[in-house]
C-alpha cells in the first residue's frame, strides 16, 4: 500500500564540497565578460536544489558568449537514493552520463531535420509517403511535421494494460501506432507524444535514409559535436558510470495519478524503475533514451544557438535551425500536460511573463525531460544550459528551489538591451 506519509528524500552530506565537481575546463567568468558572483549566485542555486533531498546528484554546463562559465555536479550518480542500502555510493561528477528522457526528443527532431535539410524527408508529407500501412483508420493526412509538433493524433500507446517491454520491440511499438486510432482532433490540437511520436519519426528516418538511429545519431550530431556519449541507451561497458534515476517524494494522488498515467503510460515510481532496468539502456527509444552529460547536451543547444555550427564544423543549415525553432503554432493548451504550451517543430518554447524556463524567455528553445531535466538556448541572453538531474520528484520541496534556480539564471544572464533602448541610453 502506499504510504503517502512517507516523505521518502535523499540523505544530505555533512559537506556539500565533499561531493561537488568542478571541472577544470570552465573559463575565467572575467573572459565571457561576467564576474565571479555571478557565476556563485547560480551555483548557490543549485546547492539550493540539491539541499531540497529530492535530488541525489545534478549536473549543470552553461554556456555564456558561447564560452564554457559552469560545469560541474553535485552528489551521487548512485548509491544515495531513497531506498538504496548496502549499495556503494558513486560521486557525481560533471561528465556523468545521464539521461535525457524526454529532452532527447530535440536531438531525435534535429536527426529530421536534417534529413529534411538532405533531401530524403520532407516535413509536410504525409507519414504515410514513409510508413504506407500508417494510412488507415484517419491518420493518411498526418504529417511528418504535425508530429513534430505533437499534433499527431496519436499521443499514447493504447493497451489495456500497458507493458514496458514493447518500448525494447520496436516493430510490435510501429505496428502499434499504425493500427492505432487518432484523436478527432489530430492535424490541429495540441496533445503532447511523450513517447509515441518519437517511434514514428524513428521509422520515418530508418524507411527513408536506409540506415538505423544509432548511425544517423552518431554521423549527423554526436560524432561533428565531438560527444563521446550522446547515444540511444548506454552500452554495458559504460553502465557503472552512467546515473540511476531515483523517485523522489510522495505517490501521485487523484486525480493527478491519472494525468501522469495519461502521459507517461505509468507512475513516476515505475517509470523510474523501468528506465533503470538493463533493457532500457539497450533500447533505442527515440523520445526518451538518449544519454548525454550536462556538457555534451550544452553544447548541442550552444549549436543551435549558432545558427547550426560548433568548433567550426557546420552541422545544420541556418536556415533548418530556424525552420526547427520557429513557433510551430500559437500557445496551445495541452490536452495531454493540461498546461498552455509553446511548440516548435521538435521544441518547447519559452513564455513571457514566464515560461517553461523561468521568466521573461520568450525568444528561448529547448526541452525538459522528465519533470526535473531542463535544456534550453536564449539568444536574447547568448546562453544555452543544461541542468541535468536524477530525482523525479511530483510532490515534494523541490519546486520553490527549482524556480529560484530559473530565476537566477535569467537575472545572471539578463537580456540584451534593443536598439531602440541602447539609442535612448546613449542619449541620456
Amino acid at each position: 500500500m502506499k504510504n503517502y506519509l512517507d516523505p521518502n528524500l535523499i540523505k544530505l552530506p555533512k559537506s556539500l564540497e565533499s561531493v561537488t565537481d568542478i571541472k577544470d575546463d570552465e573559463v575565467d567568468p572575467r573572459d565571457a565578460g561576467l564576474k565571479d558572483a555571478t557565476i556563485q549566485k547560480v551555483w548557490q542555486s543549485v546547492e539550493k536544489l540539491y539541499r531540497s533531498r529530492t535530488m541525489p546528484g545534478i549536473s549543470l554546463a552553461v554556456r555564456h558568449k558561447g564560452q564554457l562559465v559552469i560545469n560541474r555536479a553535485i552528489g551521487h550518480a548512485h548509491g544515495n537514493g531513497p531506498k538504496d542500502s548496502g549499495i556503494d555510493a558513486m560521486p557525481m561528477k560533471a561528465d556523468t552520463p545521464v539521461c535525457l528522457f524526454s529532452a532527447s526528443k530535440a536531438i531525435t527532431a534535429m536527426m529530421v531535420h536534417k534529413l529534411a535539410e538532405e533531401g530524403l524527408i520532407h516535413l509536410h508529407d504525409p507519414v504515410a509517403e514513409y510508413i504506407p500501412e500508417f494510412a488507415v483508420r484517419g491518420k493518411q493526412y498526418i504529417t511528418v511535421g504535425q508530429v513534430l509538433s505533437h499534433k499527431g493524433g496519436i499521443p499514447t500507446l493504447k493497451q489495456d494494460d500497458l507493458d514496458p517491454s514493447i518500448l525494447w520491440d520496436w516493430d510490435a511499438c510501429v505496428d502499434l501506432l499504425c493500427q492505432a486510432w487518432p484523436r478527432k482532433d489530430a492535424g490541429t490540437a495540441q496533445a503532447y507524444h511523450a513517447i509515441t511520436g518519437g517511434f514514428v519519426l524513428g521509422e520515418v528516418m530508418r524507411r527513408a535514409s536506409g540506415q538505423e538511429l544509432p548511425d544517423i545519431l552518431r554521423s549527423r550530431v554526436a560524432g561533428p559535436l565531438g560527444a563521446r556519449h550522446m547515444t540511444f541507451g548506454i552500452p554495458e561497458g559504460e553502465r557503472d558510470h552512467a546515473a540511476l534515476n531515483y523517485f523522489i517524494g510522495r505517490p501521485e494522488p487523484f486525480p493527478l495519478d491519472l494525468v501522469v498515467k495519461r502521459a507517461l503510460g505509468a507512475t513516476f515510481d515505475r517509470v523510474c524503475e523501468v528506465s533503470n532496468s538493463p533493457e532500457f539502456m539497450d533500447a533505442v527509444i527515440p523520445a526518451g533514451n538518449i544519454y548525454a552529460t550536462a556538457e555534451e547536451a550544452c553544447n548541442f543547444f550552444q549549436c543551435l544557438l549558432n545558427s547550426g555550427s560548433y568548433n567550426g564544423k557546420r552541422l545544420f543549415e541556418r536556415a533548418t535551425v530556424v525552420r526547427a525553432i520557429s513557433e510551430a503554432s500559437a500557445r496551445q493548451f495541452d490536452r495531454t500536460l493540461l498546461v498552455p504550451l509553446r511548440t516548435s517543430e521538435g521544441f518547447m518554447l519559452g513564455d513571457y511573463p514566464f515560461g517553461m524556463y523561468g521568466p521573461r524567455t520568450s525568444e528561448a528553445f529547448g526541452h525538459l525531460g522528465f519533470i526535473s531535466i531542463f535544456c534550453w538556448a536564449d539568444p536574447s541572453r547568448d546562453i544555452s544550459v543544461a541542468l541535468l538531474t536524477t530525482g523525479k520528484p511530483l510532490i515534494a520541496p523541490h519546486l520553490v528551489p527549482l524556480m529560484g534556480f530559473l530565476r537566477t539564471i535569467n537575472n545572471a544572464f539578463p537580456k540584451f538591451e534593443e536598439p531602440a533602448q541602447r539609442t535612448a541610453s546613449a542619449a541620456g
